[in-house]
């Protein structure tokens, strides 16, 4: 079978609730608009109004820590909710697609909200990660229902959960940037705690298909190993070009099936079922 081949079948197991789209900024670059899709460029953001030392520099999670310890946090979530407000984002097929099949659970691993805006109301629902900055409470996830009304738990008779773990750059949301807000996260996600059990049951028995991300950095790798783990064998990832050495043996550690495609692919193997 050839790439293309492999990636619509692997689509059509998303549809059909057999695998799990795990979404990356790549994807939300389809949108266009001026927010930022990758982490260098937001870290540029960040950059360009808070002046980073030279050992940060370059470094998403580095810079906002500074940003944080030296201006406070609510400069940093004021920085990162203007780069991602009003960016005049259009429409996006893969989202508009994932809103029409409705797949058991979709993990959107990036800080907009594309693809909250093309669910329309219905049986689903939104797991994303927090800050525990200002937080007084023993608190990792927060939950809410189609309507945004936070709710105290998933519902297991949602049709579909999507679960951003790095949390929302909406105004009166929150999310995991700088190193400090990791740090309790990755002390426990080893044990499986940051991820709600919801998650963790839809996961089951399905393997994931990797849209628009890179596992460049061991931030991104971590998050993408606990996420994945105890699910099933047979994942997929949609990555153009080289890979980084770290890559490579992050690929071969998780059985992950590379496809040398861009994620503009996906628009054209979509095979979407009627009804």
């Amino acid at each position: 079978m050839s790439d293309l081949d492999i990636l619509e079948e692997a689509m059509n197991e998303v549809a059909g609730g057999k695998r799990i789209a795990y979404l990356g900024p790549g994807v939300s670059a389809l949108s266009g608009g001026t927010a930022p899709t990758t982490p260098e460029a937001l870290c540029a953001k960040i950059e360009a109004e808070v002046r980073a030392p030279r050992r940060a520099s370059g470094n998403m999670w580095s810079v906002a820590q500074y940003v944080e310890s030296r201006k406070f946090r609510a400069t940093l979530n004021d920085i990162v909710q203007r780069a991602f407000a009003d960016s005049g984002a259009g429409a996006n097929p893969i989202y508009d697609w994932i809103a029409r099949v409705k797949p058991p659970m979709v993990v959107d691993v990036w800080y907009d909200d594309g693809l909250l805006d093309a669910m329309k109301p219905g049986n689903w629902g939104l797991v994303q990660g927090v800050s525990r900055n200002g937080e007084w409470i023993d608190i990792f996830t927060r939950t809410y229902d189609s309507a945004g009304t936070e709710i105290d738990a998933p519902d297991p008779a949602w049709e579909t959960l999507v679960y951003k773990p790095h949390g929302r750059a909406a105004k009166g949301s929150s999310f995991l940037l700088s190193d400090s807000d990791y740090v309790e996260v990755l002390t426990e996600i080893d044990i499986q705690r940051p991820i709600p059990e919801e998650v963790q049951a839809r996961r089951t028995g399905r393997p994931f298909l990797f849209v628009g991300c890179r596992f460049d950095d061991q931030m991104l790798r971590t998050f993408a190993r606990q996420i994945v783990k105890r699910s099933s064998t047979g994942h997929i990832a949609v990555i153009e070009g080289p890979l980084t050495r770290m890559e490579q043996r992050f690929m071969e550690e998780l059985g992950i099936t590379r496809l040398d495609l861009p994620v503009s692919a996906l628009s054209e193997a979509l095979t979407v079922p009627e009804g």
